[in-house]
């Protein structure tokens, strides 16, 4: 389905016209398809009907609690990062059996308050962090529900920066390491191993890395059940890409399949952990035109959303879709689309073909669900902004402008600066 379409000549998500939500709430804003999120759940679950796996949704990608209240109401567990993340999944009704916590760092406090949460598992990515599971499960008097995180060295052949599971990186435990921590997972007090995880990156768009990352994974499971050791689940992580140019990526079902053929055998229970598959292509970025500067050698469209609002293209070099909100049928010019933040990567993609637009025109910034709001910042003294979510024809204002004279009222100045202006 597209939760977003042009109604009457101007676009919508849904039945709401985001020229209306921005005459209501200003811009630039994020607005969010209940409908979408829906039916990317939907989409998942069924290509994987007959293993009914645990689909844990990557809170990390949209944490706003509207967006994981939607996708738990679907069924959803939620994968998490930081107790933090762990909060706002259980607030927005994610039951506590149905979240893992991932990620390298795990403190002491995180572990404690995730097995006093009664965590379905906790995805481990050191040596150091296994035995720090298992100290403070002795001390809590509770058995942690540990799998291992491989690193199977594969290249995910997808943007460096997003790229996880080859052997230069911080995340899992090398090969060479494994039968250490294995060892250890089955013999350290308090700890219940339960299986493998593996996660090799994100925006993979060609399931071949996938492929290699699973036969690889398959074996491990087969040599260490030759052992007696006994592998119960595997967390395969997340990682599918959206086509955020248009371009071609491999489907659901031809990875269903890939899943099925390879790890189908072994009969363990799966969990999945997509974020921007679920969330990307039900949210958008919209925003006002501040200036269209018609210079000698490039036009610019300048607009009211920035690199703090949306630091995809800036951190990743990643280019979505943009569009006016108002169908036009005008003569169309190439445009780089810039903000306003004094930074040359306030960049959101060079040589648009867009509408000879100009100043109080909306544009809408595609594709912008996943790793927007979610990375958003208050540099150069901006203002947090709202987010909208939509059902229907209603809407609801998610998360409300945080305005820079509230974030300076985070702050304090610090006891010697009275006396020091006074002087």
């Amino acid at each position: 389905m597209t939760a977003f379409s042009y109604r009457g000549g101007a676009l919508s998500a849904e039945s709401v016209s985001l020229e209306a939500l921005a005459a209501e709430v200003g811009t630039p804003f994020y607005v969010y398809s209940t409908a979408q999120l829906q039916a990317n759940y939907k989409n998942f679950a069924d290509a994987f009907a007959g293993e009914k796996p645990l689909i844990c949704y990557a809170v990390k990608a949209n944490a706003n609690q509207a967006v994981i209240q939607t996708l738990a109401a679907c069924g959803a567990g939620a994968d998490i990062t930081s107790i933090g993340e762990m909060e706002r999944a259980l607030a927005a009704g994610v039951h506590p059996e149905k979240i893992v916590f991932s990620g390298v760092g795990k403190d002491r406090n995180e572990i404690t308050a995730a097995l006093i949460a009664g965590l379905h598992q906790l995805n481990v990515e050191s040596i150091p962090e296994l035995r720090l599971i298992s100290q403070v499960a002795v001390e809590l008097g509770r058995t942690a529900p540990v799998a291992l995180r491989v690193n199977p060295d594969v290249a995910a052949g997808t943007w460096d920066k997003t790229a996880t599971g080859h052997k230069e990186s911080k995340f899992g435990i090398e090969p060479a390491q494994l039968d250490e921590a294995v060892k250890l997972a089955t013999t350290l007090p308090d700890l219940a191993f339960k299986g493998f995880a593996m996660h090799i990156g994100s925006n993979v768009s060609d399931h071949g890395p996938f492929r290699i990352a699973f036969e690889r994974l398959a074996r491990l499971v087969q040599d260490w059940r030759t052992c007696g050791v006994t592998i119960e689940r595997l967390d395969l992580g997340g990682g599918l890409n959206i086509p955020y140019r248009g371009e071609k990526v491999a489907s659901l079902a031809d990875y269903a399949k890939l899943v099925r053929d390879i790890l189908g055998p072994l009969n363990c229970k799966l969990a999945f952990e997509p974020g921007r598959l679920l969330v990307g292509t039900a949210g958008m970025l919209v925003s006002r035109v501040t200036h269209a500067k018609k210079a000698v050698t490039k036009n610019f469209l300048i607009i009211d959303a920035g690199m703090n609002d949306l630091v995809r293209p800036a951190m990743y070099g990643a280019r979505h879709g943009i569009q006016p909100v108002r169908e036009s049928s005008a003569s169309r010019l190439t445009w780089d689309v810039v903000g306003p933040v004094c930074e040359t990567a306030d960049l959101f993609g060079e040589a648009y073909e867009l509408p000879d637009l100009a100043a109080g025109d909306l544009v809408a910034i595609a594709f912008a669900g996943a790793y927007g709001s979610a990375m958003a910042s208050a540099y150069n003294g901006r203002a947090l902004i709202p987010e909208i979510m939509v059902s229907g024809g209603d809407y609801a204002v998610v998360r409300r402008r945080i305005s820079v004279a509230e974030q300076m009222g985070w702050e304090a100045l610090p006891p010697w600066a009275a006396s020091a202006q006074a002087g």
